[in-house]
């Protein structure tokens, strides 16, 4: 479900920026936040019953919102490779331990 909300609100805070190259179309701003606004609501009807089913099988908050940047940055890095035809830099990966790192703080408590 958080891999779900996350696709959904990735597109809905990125992809209108794919149309500010020269020669896309224009979309004024107004339409780009309404359009938004419902792609984030998909994400909100994911995302919620996620985190209190995440609180509910004993994830507490930090445990919580570091898993969502995890799958932030495993969505993101493909997001703006393939949709938004961004080069590949070695500081996604090193950016992507870090996280991994934060994991293991939040955690380590339990281990």
């Amino acid at each position: 479900m958080l891999v779900a909300s996350n696709l959904f609100m990735t597109f809905a805070w990125y992809w209108h920026l794919k149309f500010q190259k020269p020669g896309a179309p224009h979309w004024p701003l107004i339409a780009i936040i309404v359009v938004s606004w419902l792609i984030a609501f998909v994400e909100y009807i994911i995302l919620v019953p996620a985190n209190r089913l995440g609180a509910a099988s004993g994830m507490n908050v930090a445990q919580l919102k570091i898993t969502q940047e995890v799958i932030t940055v495993c969505v993101f890095i493909p997001f703006m490779l393939l949709f938004m035809g961004e080069k590949w830099r070695w500081d996604y990966l090193w950016a992507f331990f870090c996280m991994i790192g934060a994991v293991y703080f939040v955690n380590r408590a339990k281990l």
